[in-house]
């Protein structure tokens, strides 16, 4: 990683969250709370659907995935970010960057390639509702996710080696509470141009690919909607979407703004904020909205807690 006379960044150091001392302690509970309840939501659905039978169906097997997804993301980011509230050097070794981010561009792509994989689902679900069982069978739904881990993989595969290659020179302070691409690629001392088009040019392809697969399912699960004649109907088999509906426009809506955007136009305070959504408050609110919305998975809830109460008293 040597280059000219620079002086070489062994370690990287983060400049956390804030530099307003008096918040730390404050911001360290906030997100304390959040990872919880993260973990707690998640791994909470994971196991619901996995002990309830009336949930071993396509939906709900993309929402376990959706849900490992979301929890590997943010245990990949939030104990370091807690533990930046607590030190006041908060150092990172460069291998140890590299594995940070090499794991959040994994989980990220994997979650944009799960939510529209969740879109074709409700489409065959809504538009085929004959063929759903032959369609949306077994072995496709399992062939479904492993593609989406296989994006995931391939893409931070590419991603890493490119940007970790680079010389890292000068400052080794990262304008960040998590290693991110913008951020990392302003300590280089190397010429970026290629990094930033081989990123931008992945970045694009994932988002519109998968952006594409839920505009153009939901455009034809609009269609049959507006063909059943019964209101009653049409809120009934529209409700089916709104959880996954909410979903997606919080993601992408985060996504696009921090990463579809040329180099130069990056600020890091107000990406920090960005950050905080798609890697720590997103995983928590997956969960929630899927629970809140979603009658079946309440209703399997309410099952686990009688059983338990049940066994109890007996």
């Amino acid at each position: 990683m040597a280059e000219g006379n620079h002086t070489l960044a062994i370690d990287f150091i983060f400049q956390g969250f804030t530099d307003h001392s008096e918040l730390q302690v404050p911001l360290f509970v906030l997100f304390l709370v959040i990872y919880v309840t993260t973990v707690v939501g998640n791994l909470g659905m994971i196991m619901l659907i996995r002990f309830d039978s009336r949930l071993h169906t396509p939906m709900y097997y993309f929402l376990s995935n959706l849900s490992f997804a979301d929890v590997a993301n943010s245990s990949v980011v939030a104990p370091r970010l807690l533990m930046i509230f607590l030190m006041e050097k908060k150092p990172i070794s460069v291998t140890a960057c590299a594995a940070q981010f090499f794991f959040v561009c994994n989980f990220l792509t994997n979650e944009a390639c799960l939510l529209a994989v969740m879109a074709y689902d409700r489409f065959i679900a809504i538009c085929y509702p004959l063929l759903y069982r032959v369609v949306m069978s077994r072995i496709r739904c399992v062939l479904l996710v492993v593609g989406t881990y296989i994006c995931g993989f391939v893409n931070a595969v590419i991603q890493t080696p490119f940007i970790f290659t680079l010389s890292f020179c000068d400052s080794n302070v990262i304008n960040h509470f998590f290693c991110d691409i913008p951020p990392i690629l302003k300590l280089s001392c190397s010429n970026t141009h290629n990094v930033n088009t081989v990123h931008f040019t992945l970045s694009t392809i994932v988002v519109i690919a998968t952006i594409l697969i839920v505009l153009f399912s939901y455009m034809y699960i609009l269609i049959a909607i507006l063909k059943i004649h019964s209101a009653k109907g049409r809120r009934k088999t529209f409700s089916t979407c709104v959880s996954h509906l909410m979903a997606v426009t919080i993601f992408y809506g985060t996504v696009i703004f921090m990463y579809l955007r040329p180099g130069f136009g990056y600020t890091m305070n107000p990406d920090k904020i960005i950050s905080v959504f798609y890697t720590i408050v997103i995983p928590m609110l997956n969960p929630l909205i899927y629970s809140l919305r979603n009658k079946e998975v309440k209703d399997a809830f309410r099952r686990m807690i009688n059983r338990k109460v049940f066994s109890q008293i007996i």
